[in-house]
């Protein structure tokens, strides 16, 4: 189930608090800003500094 639109419209990077891109189809929230993504497990997002990822550069 994709995430509603209106919570995604208030969370932003726990870090930075810039905006947060959705990618539905892998399940993860994005910051460009910190180059970094924060799963979202069972339709939550895990915004958890420590749980974030590297993006991998392409």
């Amino acid at each position: 189930m994709p995430l509603d639109k209106e919570l995604l419209e208030i969370i932003v990077c726990p870090k930075c608090k810039g905006d947060l891109i959705y990618e539905e189809e892998k399940e993860r929230l994005v910051c460009k800003n910190c180059s970094v993504y924060y799963p979202i497990r069972e339709d939550i997002p895990i915004l958890l500094i420590e749980e974030a990822k590297k993006l991998e550069t392409q």
